[in-house]
């Protein structure tokens, strides 16, 4: 029975990665294949055609996507960290009534889908003068990534033994001394999770950018990436090679801290 259900899980984990496997593969193909080539997308071509990385670049001016993309990323992730880190840690440490009640709120706010506040945003960004602001897109990320990171951090406060809080306030440590020097270091498998996690989501948004950043130079990766598809033609391997491009730094990123983010994921199942 153990034999027939572990080959069982074999085949089912093989199947997951190749669905998941299979995009990538039609889009390493779709990249690389000249635009009259009209072979199938599950051939590999048997040339490399470099013209689609170069279009890409050129004509979606890739250049200041990736510029603007960073910009919003870099400001919205540290802001993301410190705020959801400073306010998880007395939601995990001191369990009263009103901070529960808080807890409770903060990750009821996940129920939420963005697109369907859509409407009262643009007036409330409009309002505050945030269109064509990278503040007001990065004040948008913040908002609607912070209840997962708050629910991240909280859990995994929660498995750090209170032991080391006491012996550091013996220390003399006062409660930021405590978190900073203490708490913080220890943070850094959930912290990686985090900007892996929310990192990917704001790199590849696409409806906050279109509709808060409509300027031509104010423009992310995905908008620039999507003026290829219009009704006279669609340029599908300028856009594939652009999203190849577009992938690379969060595949990079990924690489560097899969560690620390497969551990800050597992954290809570194996210490609690």
């Amino acid at each position: 029975m153990t034999s027939k259900k572990n080959k069982l899980t074999l085949i089912l984990s093989i199947l997951i990665c190749i669905v998941h496997i299979l995009p990538f593969y039609i889009l390493i193909t779709t990249s690389f294949k000249a635009i009259d080539d009209l072979s199938s997308k599950w051939v590999m071509p048997g040339y490399l055609y470099l013209d689609n990385f170069a279009n890409a670049w050129e004509n979606a001016k890739l250049a200041n996507a990736f510029k603007n993309n960073l910009i919003v990323t870099l400001f919205s992730i540290t802001i993301i960290i410190i705020l959801g880190s400073i306010a998880s840690y007395p939601l995990s440490r001191r369990q009263t009534k009103w901070n529960k009640f808080i807890y409770m709120l903060i990750v009821s706010a996940l129920i939420v889908p963005p697109l369907t506040s859509l409407v009262p945003l643009y007036k409330i960004v409009v309002d505050l003068g945030g269109m064509n602001q990278f503040w007001g897109i990065i004040l948008l990320h913040v908002t609607f990534h912070l209840p997962m990171t708050i629910f991240l951090y909280t859990g995994f406060i929660g498995t750090i033994p209170r032991e080391l809080d006491e012996a550091a306030m013996i220390d003399g440590a006062g409660q930021f001394g405590l978190f900073y020097r203490i708490l913080l270091p220890l943070l850094m498998p959930i912290t990686a999770t985090v900007i892996i996690l929310h990192g990917v989501s704001v790199w590849n948004d696409f409806q906050f950018s279109l509709f808060f950043l409509q300027k031509p130079e104010l423009r992310t990766v995905t908008v620039a990436l999507s003026s290829f598809f219009a009704e006279d033609g669609q340029q599908t391997g300028w856009v594939a090679a652009g999203s190849f491009m577009g992938a690379l730094p969060m595949t990079v990123l990924y690489l560097f801290l899969q560690r620390y983010f497969i551990s800050g994921l597992s954290a809570g199942a194996i210490k609690g």
